[in-house]
């Protein structure tokens, strides 16, 4: 289980995530919504280590992030951040296979080349196995490095999924398949921690959303119970109408329109 206790975290005087507190257990896929700077990114830091509280704690298993050692978390919690910069011609599947450093220490075992396989195929990825990193769309490179995180924990039930954005650069088909992995990831006990900024395909796939707002926690719920014409606006400050799909019986969220008419000293809506 991941414990997120009364959490705030600050860079100088200024407060990026104020007394945030959840809980999430294996087997759910959680959603973090939320508008540009309202702190999704920074929890995220939190929740895999990388930052520390200003105050609360963050326990993975019952222990403090920062009593595991870089190479026993690294076994426990992969991450797929959303900007992957990699200047080296490597090639795709030596960017996967980096995704098992934390499992050997000179050659990759034959189970080891048979994950980085797995992935790859389960990614979409197998076909370009020998292409050069760099010369691959942003899509490409997205689903390349999605398959790494996921060859670093492909054996570690109960471990933890940390992705910023995980859809960036990928089209409907790629983001539908994307989506629909790190769901079969979560229903087979790991715990799936995703920012979005696509609330339709929350919708679709979160088993919940964590809405931000001000660096706070404003709403914590199933799909059905937190996405609302109200909690929309409140959050992203945009008209909505939201229905309930007959078929899917998930949410469908339809922004209004936002017209613009400009004038001679500025634009009004």
């Amino acid at each position: 289980m991941l414990s997120v206790n009364n959490i705030t975290f600050q860079v100088g005087q200024a407060k990026l995530l104020k007394d945030i507190s959840f809980s999430i257990k294996p087997g759910e896929m959680v959603v973090i919504l939320g508008a540009n700077g309202a702190g999704k990114s920074t929890l995220l830091k939190l929740l895999a280590g990388t930052h520390k509280p200003a105050t609360g704690t963050v326990l993975l298993h019952g222990q403090s992030l920062s009593s595991y050692t870089t190479a026993a978390l690294a076994l426990q919690r992969t991450v797929l951040n959303q900007q992957n910069v990699v200047s080296l011609p490597f090639l795709v599947k030596e960017i996967v296979m980096m995704g098992r450093y934390p499992h050997y220490k000179n050659v990759p075992s034959a189970n080891d080349n048979d994950i980085v396989n797995t992935v790859m195929e389960a990614t979409g990825v197998f076909k370009l196995a020998e292409r050069s990193y760099p010369t691959l769309s942003g899509g490409e490179q997205q689903r390349v490095q999605l398959a790494r995180a996921l060859a670093q924990i492909w054996e570690a039930p109960n471990a933890l999924l940390l992705m910023d954005e995980p859809v960036t650069g990928m089209d409907m088909l790629y983001q539908q398949q994307t989506l629909a992995i790190l769901k079969s990831m979560a229903q087979k006990k790991f715990m799936v921690v995703s920012i979005l900024h696509d609330m339709n395909l929350a919708a679709q796939y979160a088993d919940r959303i964590i809405m931000l707002k001000h660096g706070r926690k404003w709403y914590d719920g199933t799909p059905a119970e937190v996405l609302n014409p109200r909690s929309v606006y409140e959050i992203f400050e945009i008209e909505s109408d939201v229905f309930t799909n007959p078929v899917t019986l998930k949410q469908l969220i339809i922004p209004h329109e936002i017209i613009y008419k400009q004038n001679k000293t500025s634009l009004t809506t």
